[in-house]
């Protein structure tokens, strides 16, 4: 089933991002979060993603799925999914133009809850997962923007899996104007999402759109991480480089200071993944995968 069997074309939000930043407190559900899964051609992955997101201690205010465009079942599996669990609101939106980005900007006019959880298709995430990471925010001062998730592959309880989650926690405390985490793994306020811009393709149309994006929040506030706050990702990714920074490029970040980041993302970094054609769109042809 493609895109456009799966479900039907819908308008563009009549709101400007601005608008939906000033809006976003008052129209927000009290202090629930929302779960956004954009996807292309996740078929073996997504229906376990959803499960575990379904069987949240913390239930979701809604799920906003977007296809990008997808050939296989993927789309179906969702629409499935919509009809068993009519508890939780699900919508089930196309974006057919090409690159996660695309999704991502179309999800961003559809947040209706306070804080938003950007989850990967091919990610599993704990029952605790939505619960802890909205307490932490409700525990913590208005001025956090974000809290994000230690990325794991395997046993999460593993000795090995316990000292991975407590040194990404310090690491983060010690970087604390940098991110540490992917999309994967990342919980916004949605106020300071819309105020950063949100996501946007003007604005950024490379790889790494969730690394830039969080610039644009540290603006705003602060980043949080906690040893509990993890998932565990596919196993599959065996081999990035064609759809990430290099190592030279990782050091430049973590070295350049956090009035200068701006610049890194813009004159730096920007121009080499441009030169290697690393646009956001690469994703979709899955080279890095097993």
């Amino acid at each position: 089933m493609d895109c456009a069997q799966a479900c039907p074309k819908f308008a563009p939000a009549d709101r400007s991002i601005g608008e939906m930043a000033a809006a976003s407190e008052s129209e927000a559900r009290g202090d629930r979060i929302c779960v956004i899964i954009p996807f292309f051609n996740e078929e073996q992955f997504i229906g376990e993603t959803l499960a575990s997101l379904a069987a949240q201690t913390l239930k979701p205010a809604s799920f906003i799925l977007v296809d990008n465009g997808s050939t296989d079942r993927s789309a179906e599996i969702c629409l499935e999914f919509k009809d068993a669990h009519k508890e939780i609101p699900v919508k089930l939106l196309c974006e057919a133009r090409p690159g996660k980005i695309h999704a991502l900007e179309t999800a961003c006019r559809h947040i209706d809850a306070k804080f938003v959880a950007f989850c990967d298709a091919d990610t599993t995430y704990p029952p605790h997962y939505l619960d802890l990471a909205t307490r932490l925010f409700q525990s913590d001062r208005n001025d956090l923007v974000a809290v994000m998730a230690v990325g794991l592959t395997g046993d999460p309880h593993a000795f090995s899996a316990v000292l991975a989650r407590i040194k990404s926690s310090l690491v983060a405390r010690l970087l604390a104007k940098q991110c540490h985490s992917g999309g994967f793994g990342q919980v916004f306020r949605t106020s300071a999402l819309m105020n950063a811009g949100g996501y946007s393709v003007d604005r950024w149309p490379y790889v790494l759109e969730d690394h830039e994006i969080m610039q644009r929040l540290l603006k705003l506030g602060r980043l949080r991480y906690h040893p509990d706050l993890y998932c565990r990702t596919s196993a599959r990714r065996k081999d990035r480089s064609a759809v990430s920074w290099t190592t030279f490029e990782q050091i430049v970040y973590h070295c350049t200071p956090f009035h200068l980041k701006d610049w890194y993302f813009s004159r730096f970094l920007a121009p080499r993944l441009a030169g290697r054609g690393q646009i956001n769109a690469r994703l979709r042809d899955k080279s890095w995968t097993v």
